[in-house]
């Protein structure tokens, strides 16, 4: 694909929806200093099985920082550990002393990009965003339709069977060449001068895949210059986006579809197919982070490129310029003030560097996830920069404490944000859920439940929850969500109010468990977490007994007293509240706020303006 149509393509869709502001830390409750019942010992978190060129996962981001924070408050009689991966299996409240020196400092927030102007800068970009902006993007727009012929020429008159396979003769001289200079004059228009290439490109039959990183910008598909104009992987939906569409079957791309789960296969398939054709196509390219971030941190590799199991070389793109207007985050500068801004500078420098090819060994053929994952420590050392487990659960981004995936910002506090502008206080509804007892319900019930009226709210609200195959939602769910909006309960009386609702009888003896099922929904509810995590964290923690599930107090030991858990309980339970009337956020200066946590530093994060 052209690489002004891939730009063009990527502006053309938001990242995913951004969330509430960051929460203040809530506090810690009162019996926080021990593990409250002599009954239960402390659930182990097993070390990570080794292997063969095998790596452990990256410190993870809020892990280290959370440390940091028992460790400053430790005076305070807030529980520390050793920063092991396994707690300690003393008694009920031996805790061991947490080593006071300092650790590394904690990674970046990949999602989160600030552009703070200085008020030269900002008179700069008045000047030259009037003067020089319109014109380079009307010219890049007017290259960009110019394309259009020469794609449309490569492909008029062939077969959806000749496109099977690659194209040559003169349509292949022709229309190559045109696009790709065309392409380069398109970046030179947008102010991308200088475009400067280390090291050398391997041949399709050294490496037939390409993985570039990291992927901060809807300019990233300047990177295909320099790369002679690979093949690439692109939404199927863009094949109705005029000029795009074109340029796409003019690269032959690979296309998926997001609404058909059989088009992933398909995929992988067809990129195993070129991948393994001894040269006959030319190289695949991928953006393996699969979004954008800020350039601070490598976000989890995706498997995809890495299935084929063939060698493949590292893409390095670096924008050394003294001002960061390129980066297109999850919570930062919208796609036109990007795009504005960009065009306003008088020079922009593109640095791309090919490293070695990679080969993989036995055990990485075999295993895509641990082929992904060392290649992202290759590159992020190259790059001087962390490798994270941060990536994008559907819409949302995920981050990574100890074993463990949640949401940067949950969708409970967007739920919050829904009920209260609709005037609803949560602690005013009777729930009325029966415990351990599932209690489906439907969205007219939901809404006479909730006393809600405006059939917009109502749907946003019930879209929320976990929707069964009738459409209906489990009423626990929503009594459990409403109980943590309310904030009239400390984290004791919510941890048990949580286990009451999805504990279950067991057949031997009087007790009640928390199962996988009930464990996952809760971690899903309260802290946005992927359920396959959940139900994986649930598999470790009871491998230390012979139940297959948590009592009460093994529940809320991980809950209120595990340093790492714990701490992300006690900070994710207190969502930020918005005035009736006013959008004052929470302060996200709060020493245990997410975004404070995962970036290291104190940000209140810009919503997405675009």
């Amino acid at each position: 694909m052209a690489p002004g149509a891939a730009g063009a393509a990527a502006g053309a869709e938001e990242q995913g929806r951004p969330g509430a502001g960051s929460p203040a830390l809530g506090r810690r409750p009162d019996n926080a200093g021990g593990l409250g019942c002599a009954a239960c010992s402390p659930l182990p978190r097993p070390p990570a099985p080794g292997g063969a060129r095998a790596r452990a996962p990256p410190p993870p981001l809020l892990q280290q920082q959370l440390l940091c924070r028992v460790v400053a408050g430790a005076g305070a009689g807030v529980p520390s550990l050793p920063p092991s991966p396994a707690m300690s299996q003393g008694s009920p409240g031996d805790w061991a002393p947490l080593d006071p020196t300092p650790g590394p400092p904690a990674s970046p927030n990949p999602f989160v990009h600030e552009l703070h102007l200085s008020r030269l800068q900002r008179v700069k970009f008045f000047l030259l965003g009037a003067l020089l902006a319109p014109i380079r993007v009307l010219l890049a727009f007017i290259v960009l339709f110019l394309l259009w012929p020469f794609a449309w020429l490569q492909v008029a008159g062939l077969s959806e069977e000749q496109l099977q396979e690659p194209i040559t003769g003169w349509r292949k001289t022709v229309c190559h060449n045109g696009v790709l200079g065309l392409s380069r004059l398109l970046f030179f228009l947008l102010g991308f001068l200088r475009i400067r290439v280390r090291g050398q490109r391997a041949s399709r039959l050294q490496a037939p895949v390409l993985v570039a990183a990291p992927h901060s910008t809807f300019f990233d598909p300047i990177v295909l210059l320099p790369c002679d104009l690979p093949k690439v992987v692109s939404r199927a939906e863009n094949l109705s986006v005029p000029v795009i569409g074109a340029l796409l079957r003019f690269n032959q791309a690979i296309l998926v579809s997001r609404h058909d789960p059989a088009s992933r296969r398909r995929v992988v398939e067809e990129v195993r197919r070129r991948a393994t054709s001894g040269g006959k196509w030319p190289q695949v390219l991928f953006f393996p982070e699969g979004t954008c971030s800020n350039k601070k941190a490598l976000l989890k590799f995706k498997p995809g490129a890495f299935i084929a199991g063939v060698p493949v070389q590292p893409v390095l793109i670096r924008y050394p310029n003294s001002l960061d207007t390129t980066s297109w985050a999850w919570r930062g500068p919208g796609v036109l003030q990007v795009l504005w801004l960009t065009a306003s500078q008088p020079c922009s420098i593109v640095d791309v560097e090919f490293l070695p090819v990679y080969h993989p060994s036995p055990e990485e053929s075999r295993d895509p996830t641990l082929y992904a994952n060392n290649v992202q420590r290759v590159m992020a050392q190259a790059l001087g920069i962390p490798a994270t487990e941060c990536e994008f659960v559907g819409s949302l981004p995920v981050i990574v404490v100890g074993r463990l995936k949640v949401a940067l910002e949950p969708q409970l506090w967007e739920l919050g944000k829904v009920l209260r502008k609709a005037g609803l206080s949560p602690g005013y509804v009777d729930a009325g859920a029966e415990p351990g007892r599932s209690r489906m319900i439907s969205q007219e019930e939901f809404a006479r439940q909730l006393q809600l009226s405006d059939p917009q709210t109502v749907a946003g609200a019930f879209g929320y929850f976990q929707q069964d195959t009738k459409g209906l939602v489990d009423f626990r769910d929503v009594a459990l969500a409403l109980a943590a909006l309310d904030g009239g309960r400390n984290l004791e009386e919510l941890t048990r109010l949580a286990f009451e609702l999805f504990a279950e009888e067991q057949a031997e003896g009087p007790h009640r468990l928390l199962c996988e099922a009930g464990f996952s929904t809760i971690l899903h509810l309260l802290l946005g977490s992927p359920r396959p995590a959940a139900a994986a964290l649930h598999a470790e923690l009871c491998q230390a007994g012979p139940s297959r599930g948590l009592s009460l107090c093994q529940f809320q030991n991980f809950s209120l007293h595990d340093p790492l858990y714990g701490k992300l309980f006690s900070t994710y339970l207190r969502p930020p509240h918005t005035s009736r009337g006013t959008s004052q956020t929470a302060n996200a200066s709060s020493p245990g706020s997410p975004t404070a946590l995962a970036n290291g530093t104190v940000q209140a994060p810009k919503q997405k303006g675009d």
